[in-house]
Order: structure tokens, then sequence, then C-alpha cells
């Protein structure tokens, strides 16, 4: 086998999976190949899946025909000796399902197979040995799916007749096409299910499972056991710590730091373990408030434990191959939360003082769900991104008047006060007077956020 070729990879028509041509080194010798190669075949479109086992399946004689197995991980497979005749289905739910595809792979051809299409060969040569790595062992707990070898709808050509191959029995008893469930495709989990970012991701992730504290508390390892972790995609953290005044206290400093960076770091090493993409939802109290507006790129300076604690959960969750850090701020959704408090002051006719020198923009649930769904969707590159609602900052003053204009109260009833003034003789964390967050990379994914004092207007005016 002398010469070699350039490492390319060519894409099938069953989405992800992936066909690759490898450079073979030969001489009086032999040859010799670079099986595996993580930088180069990532760089020339093989997802980055961590294997984590290798198995080698030797056929005796040609003709050995094995399939079609469905399963819950992916797989890079490749041939050591021989040659086989290769049959991929499918058996995904979507609009592929029962795609087919077929290819001849010797030692200088491997193909990527992922979770979910079924995978099936034949030997062509007699003592052929057939390598695949895998990035999870297997499991009682995952589910499979197999379909018959010679199912008359996808109707394989075998090179070698069926009727003159060998197979095991347990193959010959897979069901037909009109009898297989689709193998249901990996899912995501949402953390924080009862919070107010919680209820407005259930309307854009419908399918997604969703846990809150009582279920799955992060920062105990054994929330983590019991789950087949590669069965899930995305791991969505709209769970926290959020008392911002408690966290200074003994107690609230012990539960802030569980919460936001202990359990952090679990759900952190899981999705490391486990190819999971984390989105991990941070605030604008990581930084001091010094600037007018805060990059995503801005170095963090947090001032009191609770910002403390976000900060160093976003520095674990950025060391992450596969992550989206949301910044946000002043959220407002399903739930108490300021708005809801200006609005019951206005109809009761109380005069509130409210905050005038804390500047940012509203984070209306709506928009953050949407937000990381489109992240998510497009595929947009992995790193941190602000994600709050557009427009001109207010103040905290600002809004209050706003709630009592759109409800058709005077908004002179509100009076403005200083940070210091306001906090005066009580026990408050320190609090960034600058928390408007620059949106310019959100936007350019190509996700533009509803104008702040817009959506404010809705959300009273539906919710009345």
């Amino acid at each position: 086998m002398a010469g070699s070729t350039g490492l390319t990879a060519t894409q099938t028509p069953i989405p992800g999976l992936v066909l690759f041509d490898l450079p073979v080194h030969g001489d009086n010798r032999g040859w010799f190949k670079e099986n595996w190669q993580r930088e180069k075949m990532v760089a020339a479109g093989l997802p980055d899946f961590g294997p984590v086992q290798n198995n080698i399946s030797f056929n005796g004689a040609a003709g050995t025909t094995r399939g079609i197995h469905a399963e819950p991980w992916d797989k890079f497979v490749s041939v050591a000796a021989g040659r086989i005749f290769g049959a991929w289905v499918d058996l995904r739910e979507g609009p592929t399902f029962g795609a087919v595809f077929t290819a001849e792979l010797g030692p200088s051809r491997a193909i990527f197979v992922p979770y979910g299409v079924g995978n099936s060969y034949q030997t062509l040569e007699d003592e052929t040995a057939y390598s695949y790595l895998v990035n999870d062992h297997w499991s009682a707990n995952a589910s499979y799916t197999f379909l018959n070898l010679a199912d008359e709808t996808v109707a394989i050509d075998w090179p070698i007749p069926l009727a003159e191959a060998e197979l095991s029995d347990k193959d010959r008893a897979h069901p037909r096409m009109a009898d297989v469930t689709p193998m249901s495709g990996r899912k995501t989990l949402v953390l924080g299910a009862g919070g107010q970012l919680g209820k407005a991701l259930r309307e854009v992730f419908p399918a997604a499972e969703f846990v809150g504290r009582a279920e799955f508390d992060v920062a105990e390892a054994s929330s983590f056991e019991g789950r087949h972790w590669r069965s899930y995609e995305v791991i969505i953290n709209a769970s926290a710590y959020t008392k911002v005044d408690e966290a200074e206290t003994d107690l609230g400093r012990r539960e802030a730091w569980r919460a936001n960076v202990s359990g952090v770091s679990l759900l952190a090493q899981v999705a490391s373990e486990n190819g999971i993409t984390l989105v991990h939802v941070s605030s604008d109290y990581v930084f001091d408030g010094a600037r007018d507006t805060h990059s995503e790129d801005e170095p963090l300076s947090p001032l009191g434990v609770y910002g403390q604690t976000k900060a160093a959960g976003d520095a674990i969750v950025s060391a992450l191959a596969r992550h989206y850090i949301v910044r946000t701020s002043w959220v407002i959704g399903e739930g108490n939360n300021f708005v809801r408090t200006m609005a019951s002051l206005a109809e009761r006719g109380i005069s509130p003082s409210v905050v005038n020198d804390q500047i940012g923009r509203l984070s209306f649930t709506r928009d953050i769900a949407a937000g990381i769904a489109h992240l998510l969707r497009t595929g947009a590159p992995f790193g941190t991104y602000n994600l709050t609602n557009d427009g001109q900052p207010r103040s905290w003053a600002d809004l209050a008047s706003r709630v009592y204009e759109i409800l058709g109260h005077d908004p002179a009833r509100v009076s403005g006060v200083s940070t210091e003034s306001y906090f005066a003789g009580k026990s408050a964390a320190p609090r960034p007077l600058n928390s408007t967050l620059d949106l310019k990379k959100t936007i350019a994914t190509g996700f533009r956020p509803r104008d702040a004092d817009e959506a404010l207007a809705d959300y009273l005016l539906s919710t009345e």
C-alpha cells in the first residue's frame, strides 16, 4: 500500500455521519496510519466526542455480517485488516429516520457514527479486524434500537446475500422497520424549574426535563447518581442562590458558595465527562459597576459575596470546551419581582422612594429563554454572552415611574433616592451602580432582544 493521501472528511446524507479518508504510509515492510488523531480529525470536521473505550471485532471468514445496532453513544469505526461493506441507517426520531448510507471500508477509510444511527457491516475478506472507539460504556439503563439486516424498507444491497452470510440468531430476530421505535434524541435537562427563568424555559424547551432543587440539589454528589448522562446533550443551569443581602451573613455565605460554586463544579465535571453542553446563567454582579457598560471580556470584579460566588462559577464553567455563560441583569418573569412590587404599590396608592443611581436594563425571562434557545439552535460559538433586553438604560427609579405611568398612575409619585441613603442603617450587600451589559456580541449571532421599555409595557398590560 504505497504512497499516502491527505486526511479528508465527507459528509453523508445522514446528519452527523462523516466518512473519513485516512493517509496510509506504506513501504516494503507494510503500512502505517494514524487511525485516531484528535487534533487533525477535529479540524477536519470530526466532533470532539471524547472516546473512553476501544473495541476490536475479529471476523474469521468473509461474509460475517453484524447489526443493525443503534446505541446511545458515538463511535469512530475503522478497519485494521481486511475490508468491510458498511451500512448505516438513521434510527433517530426526526425527518431523516430510515435514511441509509453504504460504503466500503478498508485500512484507508473510517467513519464517525453518531448517537442513534444504526451500524452494521459485512466482511469482504477473511480475517478482517474491525475496530471502533466509543465515548461511553455499556449501561443497562441506556436504551438501544435494532433493525433487521434484511429489512425490505431500507433494502440494503449486501455484497454477499444474507442467506449465504454468517449471522447471529439475535441479529436474525431483530424487528422490521415498521416495528422499530425510533431512538429519542439526546435530552435537555433544566435545573431551577421553579424559578422565574425556569418557568419561561418551559415555553421554549417543552420536551426538556425540568427539575427543582427538591428533586436535584446541584451541590449534592448523590443527585448525579442514577442518571445515564450520555443521553443528555444540554444542561441549562437556571438554579442559583440569589439572596444578595443574606449572602453577606455567615449562613448565607456558606449557602451561596455551596450552590453557586460547589454545585457548579459538580455540574461542570459531569458535563466534561459526558460531552454535554452546559448553559450557565450568570449575573451583572460579577462586575463592580465602575464602567458605564460591561462587555463579555471585561475582567471580573465582584463587590459582594453573591457576586464573588457567581464570578467563581463563571470561571469554572469557562474552562469547559462546550459552554455558554449567559449574563443577565435585573431579571423579571413569573413570580415576585421589582416590577410587580411597584405595580402593587401603585394600585394601593403608595408613593415609594426608589434608588436612582443604579443604572441598567431589565431582563425579561421570555427574552432570556429565547436567547438561550437561539444560541443552542444556531450553534453559536461557545463562550460568554450578555443577554438582557435592549434599549436605553434606566435607573430603578426611572423604571418605577414608568410602571406607574403605564398603569395610569402619576409617575411623579415616585421619588428618587441614592443607594447610600436608601440602605443607610440597613445590613445590605454592595451593589454595582452601573449594570448595563453590552449586547453587541449577542446581536451578532442574529438574536435581537426586545426593547426593554416595550417589553415592560407588554409585561404589565398582559398580567393586569
